[in-house]
């Protein structure tokens, strides 16, 4: 048997750090859009390669993004997409 035949369990975070997440998420997309980047792009492309060169120093978000796993990232962004179009 496989052990890739199996469905894994990802265990879910606190409230509290839902809400950090959104927060450094807002930080990081406002500081993208003031320095004159496409935010949705520089945050899909620091997310599909990890490199932090896609976000800029400028308000502390390279640093503050860089505090928080890319998969925690991504699942709050598929959290919040799903609550919004499955109501």
């Amino acid at each position: 048997m496989n052990p890739m035949d199996h469905t894994m369990k990802f265990s879910v975070r606190t409230d509290q750090v839902d809400n950090d997440l959104q927060e450094i998420l807002f930080t990081v997309y406002e500081t993208l859009k003031e320095k004159g980047y496409n935010p949705i792009n520089q945050i899909v492309g620091y997310l599909l390669s990890g490199d932090p060169a896609y976000i800029p120093r400028h308000n502390n978000a390279r640093n503050l993004i860089r505090k928080v796993e890319r998969d925690e990232l991504i699942e709050e962004l598929v959290k919040s997409y799903l609550k919004q179009h499955h109501q």
